[in-house]
């Protein structure tokens, strides 16, 4: 019978542990373990219309390790039934999204209030010079208005902010 291998403490790197961004290796790189079981994740559901943008945003929010992307819609129908089922923690809406429901915007904030989501709202106008966009995103329940031109610096903190 062979005896058990053992491993060197000075074989394996020094870690540190985020707790919201999984183990990370000392050197500071990417995380040695992005979805671990018991870790606690912000759990995001994305709603736009426009393939791009769900592309683009797609890709930022899985790039980034503290953030688990748990649906895709691209209308408010979708976005209902998606966060009544999949329960995210922060729901990114697009302010414009055409639907054939036509869904009044005090149900639709109705609905996303039940989900217990955060609903972070996004324009092509950050509403500061906007009063319509401004009224529209406080009638669907947004908590914060997001600018999509500034999204590179400031989606993952809005995101991330407790």
């Amino acid at each position: 019978m062979r005896a058990p291998t053992s491993v060197s403490l000075q074989e394996t790197p020094p870690q540190h542990v985020c707790p919201l961004a999984g183990i990370w290796p000392s050197d500071g790189k990417t995380p040695m373990s992005v979805f671990e079981p018991d870790r606690t994740y912000v759990k995001v559901l994305l709603a736009d219309d426009a393939a791009v943008i769900r592309s683009a945003v797609s890709r930022l929010l899985e790039a980034e390790p503290a953030i688990k992307l748990v649906g895709v819609a691209e209308n408010f129908s979708q976005t209902l039934q998606m966060a009544a089922s999949l329960r995210p923690d922060v729901v990114l809406l697009d302010l414009h999204m055409p639907d054939n429901d036509a869904f009044h915007p005090g149900f639709v904030k109705a609905e996303l209030e039940l989900s217990g989501a955060r609903v972070l709202g996004m324009s092509l106008s950050s509403g500061e010079d906007d009063e319509e966009v401004r009224a529209l995103a406080e009638s669907l329940g947004v908590s914060t208005l997001l600018n999509k031109s500034d999204f590179g610096r400031v989606l993952i903190p809005a995101i991330l902010q407790s």
